[in-house]
C-alpha cells in the first residue's frame, strides 16, 4: 500500500493516500462514460486459444487478477474465454506476503510459493498453476503488453503475439519508485520490492549482509526493517520526516512503534534525505551519504520511498492526472468501451466520502476485483462503495517478543484521541464535527477488529470527553460500540 509521495496536512484525510485538490475531488464523469447499458458491451469472439481472439482478457498478474480470476470462474465465464496476461513467471499471489512472511530469516519458517497464491488470503482457495489449467484459464507468462490499439481491441506482447479481446481488465498494479542511477539507486546491493525476484535478490544479500539501511519509513521501510531485525543486522531506518509513517501514524502512535522498533536494534535516522549511495572497488555499496554530511556505513540498502502506478501501455485510457492511475466509474469502466481498470492502478469514486481515489492496499485490489467481473458479468449496476482499511504485520517470526498487528478503518481527518499505552494495545480515534472518522486499533481482539469497520462506515457521534476520560482501550472501544447504538435507536 501507501502510494503518492506528495504530503498533505492531516486534516485531509484519505486524500494523503489519495492526494487532490478540493475545487478537483467531487465525483463526475464526462458523458463518453454514457450509462451502464451503453458501455457494457461484449465482442463475443472465437473461445479457440489457438488463434489470438480471446473474449475477457486481465492484464496483469497480481492479486486483482487472481481474484478476478476467481470471480470468472464462479460466473462460469472462465473456462475457454479468460486469458491472463503478466509480466511475472508466476501464477497471481499474495503480494504483502513478500514483505512480511516471505522475508523471515530462514530458520523461521518463512512464506514461500505455492504456499501464497491467492486467494489463500482472504481464506480462498489456492490458485496454483495446475488450478489456472483446470478452470481453462489460458496464462501467459513473462511476456507484458507493450501497446494497445482500442479501435481494434487488440494487444500486443513483448514477444509479438497479438491478442484480440472482447473486454479488457488493466490490473497491472504499480511499480517501485526508485532513486535515480547518478546517486546510485541501482547499485548493486541496493533493492527493491515489488515481486518474488526481488524478495529472492534480497534474501541471498541478507545472508551475508552486516550493516543494512532501509530509506523510507512508510509501510515498506517498517515491515522491511522488522525483518531485517529477525536477521539480527544492524538495521537503520532513514527518512525525511519527524516520524515513522507520517500519512497516518500520530506523532504519539509514531513513538509508540518508534521505541518498539528500537528495543529490537532498529536505529532510526528522521528528517534526513539521502545524498547517494556509495560503493566500493568493486562495485558493490559501501555506504550510504546523507545531505547533511553525515554517512552510514552499508552493504545493503532497501529502498521503500513508495510506488507510481503502472499505466504504461494504457497511457491513451483516460488516465487521472490527479492522483494518478486510469480514471474509471463506479463500476470500474474506464471511458473507452469494454475496457476496464481495477487495484492499484484504478482511480476511482470513492463514494462514502465523495472524492475520487487511487489506493493501493491488498483489500481494495480484492474487493475491485471482485465488484468489476461482477458487473461485468451482471446486470448488477450498484457502485463500488469502498471503505478505506489498511493493516500491517510484523515481528511475527519465531521466537519474537511480541508479534505487532494493526488495523485500521475510515478516514484520518479532525481531531484524535489515544487511549492505552501500547502493552498490551492502543487505539486512536479520529473525531470530526463530532462524528467518529477513523479507528487505528493495536493488538485487538477478534471482535474488537470486527467492531471497527461498523464504526468507520457508520461514524456515529461520539461525546469526546467521555472518550478522553477512557481508563482503557475495552472501555473506549465500548463507548463508541454504544454511540452506534444509540445512533441506530435514532
Amino acid at each position: 500500500m501507501a502510494t503518492i509521495s506528495n504530503s498533505l496536512p492531516l486534516k485531509h484525510g484519505i486524500s494523503l493516500w489519495c492526494p487532490q485538490h478540493a475545487s478537483l475531488n467531487r465525483i463526475r464523469f464526462p458523458s463518453s462514460f454514457g450509462s451502464p447499458a451503453s458501455t457494457r458491451r461484449y465482442s463475443v469472439v472465437s473461445c479457440a486459444f489457438a488463434n489470438e481472439n480471446r473474449e475477457f482478457v486481465i492484464v496483469g498478474g497480481g492479486n486483482a487478477a487472481g481474484y478476478a480470476a476467481r470471480t470468472f470462474v464462479e460466473h462460469g465465464m472462465a473456462d475457454g474465454k479468460l486469458c491472463i496476461v503478466t509480466k511475472e513467471a508466476f501464477a497471481p499471489y499474495e503480494r504483502p506476503a513478500l514483505t512480511k512472511a516471505y522475508l523471515f530469516p530462514l530458520d523461521k519458517k518463512p512464506a514461500r510459493l505455492p504456499g501464497f497464491h491467492t486467494c489463500v488470503g482472504s481464506g480462498g482457495e489456492r490458485q496454483t498453476p495446475d488450478w489456472y489449467k483446470e478452470k481453462g484459464i489460458e496464462m501467459l507468462y513473462e511476456d507484458p503488453v507493450t501497446g494497445i490499439d482500442t479501435e481494434k481491441q487488440t494487444l500486443t506482447t513483448n514477444s509479438g503475439k497479438l491478442l484480440k479481446y472482447g473486454s479488457l481488465i488493466i490490473a497491472t498494479g504499480c511499480t517501485a519508485s526508485r532513486l535515480p542511477d547518478k546517486i546510485g539507486g541501482n547499485l548493486p546491493g541496493v533493492h527493491y520490492i515489488r515481486d518474488v525476484a526481488d524478495a529472492d535478490s534480497l534474501i541471498s544479500s541478507l545472508g551475508k549482509a552486516r550493516k543494512v539501511v532501509v530509506v523510507g519509513g512508510g509501510y515498506i521501510g517498517m515491515e522491511v526493517a522488522a525483518a531485517t531485525a529477525g536477521w539480527k543486522l544492524d538495521t537503520t531506518i532513514v527518512f525525511p520526516e519527524d516520524h515513522l509513517l507520517p500519512r497516518l501514524f500520530t506523532p504519539s502512535l509514531a513513538r509508540r512503534y518508534e521505541e518498539f522498533y528500537q528495543e529490537n536494534g532498529v536505529k532510526f535516522v528522521k528528517g534526513a534525505s539521502i545524498k547517494n549511495i556509495e560503493a566500493g572497488s568493486d562495485g558493490q555499496v559501501t555506504a550510504v551519504k546523507l545531505e547533511n554530511g553525515s554517512t552510514l556505513e552499508a552493504d545493503t540498502v532497501i529502498i521503500g520511498i513508495g510506488a507510481k502506478p503502472a499505466v504504461s501501455p494504457f497511457e491513451s485510457v483516460s488516465t487521472n492526472t490527479t492522483v494518478g492511475g486510469i480514471q474509471v466509474d463506479g463500476q470500474f469502466r474506464t471511458s473507452v468501451p469494454g475496457v476496464f481498470a481495477i487495484g492499484d492502478v484504478a482511480a476511482f469514486p470513492l463514494k462514502m466520502y465523495n472524492r475520487i481515489a487511487r489506493v493501493e492496499h491488498v483489500d481494495h485490489a480484492r474487493r475491485s476485483a471482485q465488484h468489476c467481473v461482477n458487473a461485468l458479468l451482471t446486470a448488477k449496476t450498484h457502485l463500488y462503495d469502498y471503505l478505506p482499511y489498511f493493516y500491517s504485520r510484523v515481528f511475527e517470526y519465531e521466537g519474537s517478543p511480541r508479534k505487532i498487528w494493526w488495523q485500521f478503518f475510515g478516514d484520518n481527518v479532525g481531531e484524535t484521541v489515544e487511549i492505552g499505552n501500547f502493552d498490551p494495545k492502543i487505539a486512536t480515534f479520529w473525531i470530526d464535527s463530532g462524528k467518529l472518522k477513523g479507528v487505528l486499533l493495536e493488538s485487538g481482539s477478534p471482535e474488537e477488529f470486527q467492531l471497527l469497520p461498523k464504526l468507520a462506515r457508520s461514524q456515529p457521534h461520539i461525546d469526546i470527553a467521555k472518550l478522553q476520560k477512557a481508563s482503557s482501550v475495552e472501555e473506549a472501544l465500548e463507548l463508541a460500540h454504544a454511540s452506534l447504538s444509540a445512533g441506530a435507536a435514532v
